[in-house]
This record gives structure tokens, C-alpha cells and sequence, in this order.
């Protein structure tokens, strides 16, 4: 008898488990089914919202108002959604160049209004009400920069209220008195979790309300909130997550906020291998924050340990784009055993609508504690310097890359043109230069450009062109390379 209740008992812990799981899974596998096609860059700009904003305020399911204008006048809206007695706040793009959760925000607005999953949509909107700001600093995004047009860090604003993003986001905060809240940015890809190789892809804080760092009810909430989508996320992206730091910033929105009352989740959006566009990472934020959505709603997460918060690994910034590592460099007649970190910049073209990469050494010597998205043992390589091809070229917009290669085994990575493009840059794998382009001598050094070679046996094999490494025994067109520079 006593092992048939506990049979029972066990099995009746397990399905609600179990169903949450089917739920996350399906809004996985069914993604493409609801991620807003319009929405496919990051650098998003206000006009491109406010179509969709236009639907949802004719739709009845919607209730959609104005909550006011940034400091250039671009109008803030709330969507909210749900009939629910828990209220529950998102807000994103506080930072305006933080924008993937705010593609993830249309992605679920377009789930809520579908007819999918309609019993566990039923029961997060039976429960919740649900209130999004999809962007507080649509300035910031015009120009695709982390402060607004009065050069402020809007989350540095809580207390001094001095602009209208953070007026707005207080008076919100204060009118809904949200039970949760969802604080949505976008983090460095250079973040790591702690002692791995694996990127921070999300990575969560549940705010303190004190120097202290002390745990309420409120922040505990959170904290179990967090360990549930984290266990989300390792399904997808293992070993990927990590635990932002939890020291205490008075000025700031989210920890105000917790102090408030409101369980205050921090969700950062950081890199993930080979998704420049974080296209991976707005699926993640939308399982992850639909998943967390349900667990609020029928409760489950209230069992969850809050000790588990602390399992998850902190965060770490201990990534390169590139990690050369054991290269032979020659100085002064020595040669030197270095590691080369080296950080793909973006640039952003005029618009701010796209960008192009400009490679920057970051820093060399050992780098053993460091990792690298891409990383090459150059043991028995020697860094050998760059040339200036000799004789002027015409520029051609169809350049062979295969015979671009023939050139690059030679040394050669700089090429003068009589006219030069008016872009910064070139898809091609070659740097291009003006009549009067006078070259320094090579120097390996932190802020320079990483644009040299690794020779083997006397022999040329690769090629590191703007930060882009290239393995020239193998076809150019294919490998990862995005862009060298034009120098006039």
C-alpha cells in the first residue's frame, strides 16, 4: 500500500513536469510556424514596428496604448494580452542596440494570437495578463547605439527619472504593479560560461534589492523562475548559459524594480557559434520565455529548489572570434612563442541598417585561460608579415577567389587601385589600397589590424586577413570570411 502512494505520488510530480516538456518542445519544433517574418535583422528600426503594432490595435484579442514618447518623439506602445490576476511586465530595447528580444516579442504575440497549443495557451492567459514594450529607446535603435538621444544609459535612470524612456517604464512599472517582470538585453559575445569554451548564449540575473544581496520571497521567485528556463535552455544549447553578476546598482531599473516588489527576471542575449544575426538566439528567447510563462501560470516552478540558482555557471568575458594559439613570432632577431586573441569589430555602414567587420588584435602573450570561437594551433607556424602587391590593379567587382589565393600563398594582402569603391570594405579576401598608401612596418600589438600570414616549412598555408582565417590548401569561396578593408 505505502508503495503504491508513493508510485502514485511520484508519477503525480513527474507529469506536470513532463507536459511542460512536451509544451517546450512543441514551441521548438514549430518556431518557423510563428517567428515574425519582417522582423529578420537585428538593427530594427521604430517604423518598422509600427505595422505591426497597427494590427494588434485592431485586433480585439490586443489592447494597445500609447505610454509615451521617447525624447525625438517616437511613440512608445504597450501590448498586453491575458485575463489573468497575475500580472506579468517585458520590456525591451531599453539599450537601443539590444534588439533580439525584441524580435522574440513578435514572435510570441503572434503565437498568443494563433490557434496552436490551445490548452496551454488557455492556461497562460486564463491566469496571466501579459504586458510587452517591445522598444523603450526607439532613438537609440534609429541610430542602432546603447544610450538614448540625451546620451544616457536609460537603466542608469531609475533614480533621477531624467528622461521620458525612464519616466515612462516607472509609471508603467507603478500603474501594473507586476507580480514579474521581464528584463530583456542583449549581452557581448565575448562572454563565456565560467572555465568553458561554450559562448554565454542567455544568460539570467535575478536582481538584488540591496548591497546585502539578501533573498526575499520576491527574488526567490525569480531565482526559481530562472533555474526552470535554464533547464529549458540546456536542451537546446548545453553547457550555454550563464549567471550575470548580482552586485547591487542603485540607479538601475531592474534592481529597483525587484526593490519594488516586482520578481525581477534580467534575460541577456549573448553569441552563439556561426548566428551573426542571433536568429538562434531570438528562437531561444522565445521557447525559453514562453516556457517560463507557463510555469508561472500553472505554478509548477514554486517547487523548484531556489539553491539550484547558484549551480548555474557565472558568466565569464574569456572569447575571441579568432584564438591563434603557439604562433612563432620573430622580434629583433628572437623569436617569441605568442597567442594572438583577435575580436571581428562591427562597423556599422551609414543607415545603420547593416555593417561590415574590421579585425583588431585584442591581446597576445598567453592566452591559455582564454577560448575562441574559431581557434588554430599555429605550433610550428611562423607569423610572417604582409606585402604591398607590386603593380596597380583595376578594380574588379568579379574577382576570381581561387586566383585571389594564388596571390595570398605569395604574401600578398595589400593591392593599389587608381579608383577605389566608395564603401569602407570589400567581400574579397585582399585589402585594398589608394596610390599613396604608405604601409608602417608589421608590428603584432593589441588595437592593430590582424592582417598577416602563417608559414610552415618555408611554405605560405594560411592566411589571416582582417581577422579572418583562411586555410589556402583548400577552396577560398566556402570558408568563413566576411570582409577586408579599403585604405585610402
Amino acid at each position: 500500500m505505502i508503495k503504491r502512494l508513493f508510485a502514485s505520488l511520484m508519477l503525480m510530480a513527474i507529469m506536470p513536469m513532463t507536459a511542460q516538456g512536451d509544451f517546450t518542445n512543441q514551441l521548438y519544433a514549430g518556431y518557423e510556424d510563428f517567428k515574425e517574418p519582417t522582423l529578420d535583422k537585428r538593427r530594427i528600426k521604430h517604423q518598422q514596428l509600427q505595422p505591426l503594432i497597427t494590427s494588434y490595435r485592431s485586433n480585439p484579442k490586443f489592447e494597445v496604448q500609447q505610454v509615451g514618447e521617447s525624447i525625438e518623439g517616437r511613440d512608445l506602445h504597450l501590448i498586453s494580452i491575458g485575463s489573468g490576476d497575475i500580472d506579468v511586465f517585458l520590456w525591451s530595447q531599453m539599450h537601443g542596440n539590444e534588439p533580439t528580444a525584441t524580435q522574440a516579442i513578435f514572435d510570441i504575440l503572434r503565437f498568443l494570437d494563433a490557434e496552436a497549443l490551445q490548452s496551454e495557451k488557455e492556461e497562460i492567459l486564463s491566469r496571466l495578463k501579459l504586458h510587452f514594450l517591445p522598444m523603450l529607446n526607439p532613438d537609440g535603435a534609429e541610430v542602432y547605439e546603447r544610450r538614448n538621444a540625451l546620451g544616457i544609459d536609460i537603466n542608469r535612470d531609475a533614480l533621477r527619472l531624467q528622461s521620458p524612456e525612464g519616466r515612462a517604464l516607472k509609471r508603467l512599472r507603478d500603474s501594473l504593479e507586476a507580480d514579474f517582470g521581464f528584463n530583456l538585453h542583449d549581452q557581448s559575445t565575448y562572454y563565456n560560461a565560467e572555465l568553458t569554451d561554450k559562448p554565454a548564449t542567455i544568460s539570467y540575473l535575478a536582481t538584488a534589492y540591496n548591497y546585502e544581496k539578501d533573498i526575499n520571497d520576491i527574488r526567490a521567485n525569480a531565482m526559481k523562475v530562472i533555474v526552470y528556463m535554464n533547464n529549458i535552455i540546456q536542451k537546446y544549447a548545453p553547457g550555454q548559459v550563464g549567471r550575470y553578476s548580482d552586485d547591487f546598482e542603485p540607479r538601475a531599473f531592474g534592481d529597483n524594480i525587484a526593490k519594488w516588489g516586482t520578481s525581477l527576471i534580467l534575460i541577456e542575449s549573448g553569441g552563439y557559434a556561426n548566428d551573426l544575426e542571433k536568429q538562434e538566439i531570438r528562437k531561444l528567447n522565445y521557447v525559453s520565455i514562453l516556457s517560463a510563462l507557463h510555469t508561472i501560470a500553472n505554478g509548477d516552478y514554486k517547487n523548484i529548489p531556489v539553491e539550484d540558482y547558484e549551480k548555474i555557471p557565472r558568466n565569464d568575458r574569456k572569447l575571441f572570434d579568432l584564438k591563434i594559439e603557439n604562433a612563432t613570432y620573430e622580434l629583433l632577431g628572437k623569436d617569441y612563442i605568442l597567442d594572438l586573441g583577435i575580436h571581428r569589430q562591427e562597423i556599422d555602414n551609414d543607415g545603420h541598417e547593416d555593417f561590415y567587420n574590421k579585425g583588431v588584435i585584442v591581446d597576445q602573450g598567453d592566452l591559455s585561460t582564454y577560448y575562441g570561437y574559431e581557434t588554430f594551433d599555429a605550433s610550428g607556424y611562423e607569423i610572417v608579415a604582409p606585402k604591398v602587391y607590386p603593380e596597380k590593379s583595376r578594380v574588379n567587382t568579379g574577382q576570381d577567389w581561387e586566383k585571389s589565393k594564388d596571390f595570398l600563398k605569395m604574401g600578398y594582402a595589400y593591392y593599389r587601385y587608381d579608383f577605389l569603391p566608395s564603401a569602407p570594405y570589400v567581400e574579397e579576401p585582399r585589402n585594398l589600397v589608394s596610390e599613396s598608401f604608405n604601409k608602417s612596418k608589421f608590428k603584432l600589438q593589441p588595437g592593430v589590424n590582424a592582417t598577416f600570414f602563417l608559414r610552415k616549412e618555408g611554405e605560405i598555408t594560411h592566411a589571416v586577413i582582417n581577422g579572418f582565417l583562411l586555410d589556402l590548401s583548400k577552396p577560398i569561396n566556402g570558408q568563413n570570411f566576411g570582409n577586408a578593408l579599403i585604405y585610402r
